[in-house]
């Protein structure tokens, strides 16, 4: 009688399914331990007074080490068959004609420094001039002078000190470069907080995205407009008078594309801050928000990346007016 089991072979053992190992940011580590180490270094040069304004400074490049440290263990997302990354200056250039190809590639390989350093160094380059252009007494003499009206006076002892050292941060060359450095640092904590924003949003409507996809699309969404603005607000700073420059309100921007024309800042604070939100870059960051999400997230709709931009948006808008409500002289 035959062996019923002969020639019968046994399947080989199930083999267990190994995902790929995801990649770490290159060299963000490092970049964060030597940050926090020149913050380290010029925060004791502030406070042996071997560098103006120094604490400050060092506080924040030790601050943006941190930042970039922690962000070194989120590891890259990890997207099939990805395309071949863009490069520095197709991207930059790319978002203004073709931003559907940029925030797709950026899906895969999400990229962030150059559009943020950019940002930044405008940003900084700008307060400079305009602080040059306006002189830097009449700016702080107009701030401290708004500060006396509001609900939040300080003693008049500590508002001549901090009068002082505002003025000799805005005059001494060591505390403008130390301005200038936590004006960049602000620009990337203001996009990595954005970009949280946007990834919270991308949950709660339903959809999924990476912490990298998020942060790339807040850099490459607030890129165009921002460079925009700076462009022409170079402009506008040395081709209008200075007596018509607004020392508080026009240093973030002499653009005014937007319905606050309207309205009167020092008379109806609120509505001006209502009315300077609806404008022509305004919309053009809003749809670039929206199309960033749709397109940079591993799974997020066109309406839910919408969604999301609108509240942003509308969150964004209750918060200004409430402080234009509470502060209502620092816009007169």
């Amino acid at each position: 009688m035959d062996d019923p089991n002969q020639g019968f072979q046994a399947p080989p053992p199930p083999t267990a399914i190994v995902e790929p190992e995801r990649k770490r940011p290159a060299n963000l580590l490092w970049a964060g331990v030597a940050l926090v180490v020149l913050g380290i270094i010029v925060c004791v040069g502030g406070i042996v007074g071997f560098i103006p304004g120094g604490i400050g400074t060092g506080l924040a490049l030790a601050a943006l080490g941190i930042l970039f440290f922690a962000l070194s263990f989120t590891s890259l997302p990890s997207v099939p068959d990805p395309p071949p990354p863009m490069s520095t200056v197709g991207r930059l250039t790319g978002i203004f004609f073709e931003p559907t190809a940029v925030f797709r590639n950026l899906r895969a390989h999400p990229r962030w420094l150059a559009a943020i350093l950019i940002m930044g160094c405008l940003n900084a380059a700008y307060v400079g001039a305009f602080y040059q252009r306006l002189t830097p007494e009449r700016i702080v003499d107009f701030t401290f002078e708004k500060i006396k009206d509001s609900p939040i006076k300080p003693p008049e002892d500590r508002m001549a000190l901090a009068r002082q050292q505002a003025l000799d941060a805005a005059n001494l060359p060591l505390a403008r470069v130390g301005n200038a450095i936590k004006t960049i640092v602000g620009v990337f904590f203001g996009v990595a907080i954005i970009g949280g924003l946007y990834l919270l949003g991308v949950l709660a409507f339903g959809g999924r995205m990476h912490f990298w996809q998020a942060y790339s699309v807040a850099a490459y969404a607030t890129f165009p407009v921002a460079l925009i603005h700076k462009v022409i607000s170079f402009i506008l700073l040395y081709v209008k008078s200075p007596d018509d420059i607004h020392p508080l309100i026009n240093q973030e921007t002499l653009v005014t594309d937007n319905l606050g024309i309207l309205f009167k800042s020092a008379e109806h604070p609120v509505l001006f801050v209502m009315a300077s939100s609806i404008g022509i870059l305004s919309f053009y960051r809003l749809w670039l928000t929206a199309k960033g999400l749709h397109e940079g997230g591993y799974k997020v709709s066109s309406s839910a990346g919408w969604g999301v931009a609108i509240t942003l948006w509308a969150l964004g808008l209750l918060l200004g007016m409430a402080a234009a409500a509470i502060f209502p002289s620092f816009l007169s």
